[in-house]
């Protein structure tokens, strides 16, 4: 299953809050797509991001690293994203 969560990528904070969940990254990337790019929450801004979820969540839950990953096993990876950014 497939989640849009509220990213800070700050590593202090662990906890990310599930935004909405789908079942497919097709349609999580459509609700994406809906939201502004950045989102205010409470007195920080946080980035939405799509992650693939190991076990049954709901909207409005809150995961940590442990329980998401960026790419669904078995999932094909873009070539764009294989190639990591550096000088």
């Amino acid at each position: 299953m497939y989640a849009l969560i509220c990213d800070e990528f700050d590593p202090t904070k662990r906890e990310k809050r599930v935004i909405s969940v789908h079942k497919t990254r097709i349609t999580a990337e459509k609700a994406q797509m809906k939201l502004p790019h950045k989102l205010i929450q409470k007195a920080s801004e946080c980035y939405t991001r799509i992650v693939w979820v190991y076990n049954p969540i709901r909207k409005g839950d809150c995961i940590t690293p442990d329980a998401f990953d960026t790419w669904a096993p078995g999932e094909t990876i873009p070539q764009g994203d294989r190639i990591p950014e550096c000088d």
